[in-house]
């Protein structure tokens, strides 16, 4: 009985390593190349009381009171811009931005802020860089402190995967970049 028992162990280990041909050889990590034009601004004049340079790739979207969402259709992604006059009211617009931003730490991985001065046009802000699966990847907000306020929020037309989104959030974080430095208060 047990010379069957070890011959059949025996015949099914044989059977095992004999059907294995060839090298077994690990796969390489493969990774999504994605390439997105070269960025081209132009400066957005409009009635509002600011202007700046957006990417021609990106659609203006106007809304009502000088909202603005700039469409990247190419990207599935929106970037909200939302402006508010200051009247006395500019710490409850500094905190309002700020309960926005931080209620994605839930989902976020970390939440960068980043200062942003900038004396000679009179715009200062924060702009917030947000990791992980939280369903807005940046925010931001800048004023001249007395008159104007103006936020961004971007936000992506799919679940947030930031794996899956992280070359787009990238490419639109630098046109981000580029609004904030040619934002200029109209008086």
């Amino acid at each position: 009985m047990n010379i069957i028992k070890y011959t059949s162990i025996f015949l099914l280990v044989s059977i095992l390593f004999s059907s294995c041909e060839g090298e077994v050889l690990p796969k390489p990590n493969a990774f999504l190349r994605l390439q997105y034009p070269t960025p081209k601004y132009a400066k957005v004049q409009s009635d509002c009381p600011y202007t700046f340079d957006k990417n021609e790739l990106a659609l203006i979207d106007p809304k009502k009171n000088c909202w603005i969402n700039l469409e990247y259709p190419a990207l599935n992604g929106t970037l909200h811009l939302s402006y508010v006059p200051v009247n006395g009211n500019l710490n409850q617009l500094l905190e309002d931005v700020q309960k926005l931003t931080y209620e994605h730490a839930v989902k976020a991985d970390n939440i960068e802020p980043t200062i942003y001065d900038n004396k000679e046009q009179g715009v200062y802000g924060m702009v917030y860089e947000v990791e992980g699966n939280a369903a807005s990847q940046a925010q931001f907000y800048v004023t001249d402190s007395t008159s104007h306020f103006l936020t961004g929020s971007l936000y992506f037309n799919a679940r947030p995967n930031y794996d899956s989104i992280y070359p787009a959030v990238m490419y639109i974080k630098k046109d981000i970049r580029k609004l904030i430095e040619s934002l200029e208060w109209k008086e």
